[in-house]
C-alpha cells in the first residue's frame, strides 16, 4: 500500500505538520525504519529515536507543535499507539480467503455453511453446524455437533470446537486451542474416582480473541461464558462454568478454577491462578504470578500468593527483603545482651565476695 502524509492525516482525523506528498509505503518502529516508512512517538525520549530514524514520517501524540521536525512530516494525533493499531491494517491487509469449501474437508449433509464462507484442507463439519458469513477454517478444524459460529470468525489452524460451542461474529482463535473439552471433574465412590459427565457448552460473545494452545472447557450443565471484546492470551485454562465479562483481558499462563467470574474490564496478568467459586468485580486487576483465593471487590488490584490489596502486598515485599539486616541485627542484639549478662553475673559474683 502506498498514501500520501496528508491523507493519511485525514483518514485519523489528526492534524499534519510537514510535506504532506509525503509518500509513505510501510510502517515499523524507529530503530527499523527506512525511508518511506511511517513510524510513531508517545513521549520525548520515542520521538527523539524516530527524529534521528531514517523514517520519513512520524505519528506523534498531543496537539500541533508538541513536538517539531525540519526534515520529516509529523501527523499529530491525541493517541500515538492507538493510531498505529488503526494505520498497522493499512500497511498489512490480513489474509483473505477466497469462498469454498476444500475438496478435503468433511462436511455434514446438516451443516448451514454461508456461501460467502471459507473451509480449508482437512476440516471437520459436524452435524447441524452453523457457519456465518465470510467466516474461515483455515485448516485441520474439528467442528463438533451444532456448533454455532457468526459472521467474520476465523479459525486458525488445528482449533478444535466441541460440540454446541457458540461463537459469536468476529471471534478470531488461535491455533491449537480446543474449546469446549470435558472438565478434570470426578467424585470418589468405591475405592476410585468416577467421571462427573459434564454436559454444558462454551459460549463466546462478539469480538473477542483467544491466542494459540489454550484451553477452555464445557459448563457441567450451563455454559462457560466469555464476554464481548475479551482478549486472552496463548496458553490460558478456563475450567467448567468460569465467566468472564466483556472486555477483560487476561495474560499467558493464567488458570481459572470452575465457576469463578470475572466482571466487566477486569485483567488478570500473567502466571497467576484463580481459586473457584470466586467472584473477582468490574475493573479489578490481579498482578503477575498472584494465587487468589478470595473474593476481589471492584476496581481493587490485588498482588502476591495469596493475592492481597496491593499496597499490603508491596510492604510485605519490603518487609520480606529487609529480614536478612533484621536478622544481622537480632544476632548482634543477642550477643550484646549475652555480654551484659555475663558482666551482670561478674558483678554479683564479686558483690557476694565482699560480703562475705
Amino acid at each position: 500500500m502506498q498514501i500520501d502524509a496528508a491523507a493519511l492525516a485525514k483518514q485519523l482525523g489528526g492534524e499534519l505538520s510537514g510535506d504532506g506528498a509525503t509518500l509513505l509505503t510501510g510502517f515499523t518502529s524507529a530503530e527499523r525504519a527506512q525511508p518511506g516508512d511511517l513510524t510513531f512517538a508517545e513521549k520525548e525520549s520515542y520521538f527523539a529515536a524516530a527524529e534521528a530514524s531514517a523514517a520519513s514520517a512520524i505519528l506523534v501524540s498531543g496537539a500541533p507543535g508538541t513536538f517539531t521536525s525540519a526534515t520529516k512530516a509529523l501527523i499529530y494525533v491525541p493517541d500515538a499507539r492507538v493510531a498505529a493499531a488503526r494505520v498497522l491494517p493499512m500497511f498489512y491487509p490480513p489474509e483473505t480467503f477466497a469462498p469454498g469449501i476444500d475438496p478435503s474437508a468433511s462436511i455434514a449433509a446438516s451443516a448451514r455453511i454461508d456461501t460467502s464462507a471459507h473451509i480449508g484442507p482437512h476440516c471437520v463439519v459436524g452435524e447441524d453446524v452453523v457457519i456465518g458469513a465470510r467466516t474461515v477454517l483455515m485448516g485441520g478444524n474439528h467442528l463438533g455437533t451444532a456448533c454455532r459460529l457468526g459472521d467474520d470468525t476465523r479459525l486458525c489452524p488445528n482449533v478444535v470446537l466441541y460440540a454446541r460451542t457458540e461463537l459469536g461474529h468476529r471471534v478470531i482463535i488461535h491455533a491449537g486451542t480446543v474449546i469446549g473439552s470435558d472438565r478434570y471433574g470426578y467424585v470418589f465412590d468405591q475405592g476410585q474416582h468416577r467421571k462427573m459427565l459434564q454436559v454444558g457448552h462454551v459460549s463466546i460473545g462478539d469480538d473477542v480473541e483467544i491466542g494459540a494452545n489454550t484451553a477452555i472447557d464445557r459448563g457441567a450443565l450451563g455454559p462457560t461464558i466469555i464476554g464481548a471484546g475479551t482478549k486472552i492470551d496463548n496458553l490460558v485454562h478456563l475450567a467448567h462454568n468460569v465467566t468472564l465479562g466483556r472486555h477483560c483481558l487476561i495474560m499467558g499462563q493464567v488458570g481459572f478454577a470452575g465457576s469463578t467470574q470475572l466482571g466487566d474490564y477486569g485483567v488478570i496478568a500473567s502466571q497467576s491462578g484463580i481459586a473457584g467459586h470466586l467472584k473477582l468485580g468490574r475493573q479489578s486487576v490481579v498482578g503477575a504470578k498472584s494465587g487468589v483465593m478470595r473474593d476481589v471487590g471492584e476496581k481493587e488490584t490485588v498482588l502476591g500468593i495469596p493475592a492481597a490489596p496491593d499496597k499490603q502486598a508491596k510492604r510485605q515485599w519490603i518487609a520480606i527483603q529487609k529480614l536478612p539486616d533484621l536478622m544481622q541485627r537480632v544476632r548482634d542484639l543477642e550477643k550484646q545482651i549475652a555480654a551484659l549478662q555475663a558482666a551482670g553475673s561478674v558483678a554479683r559474683q564479686a558483690d557476694a565476695a565482699k560480703s562475705e
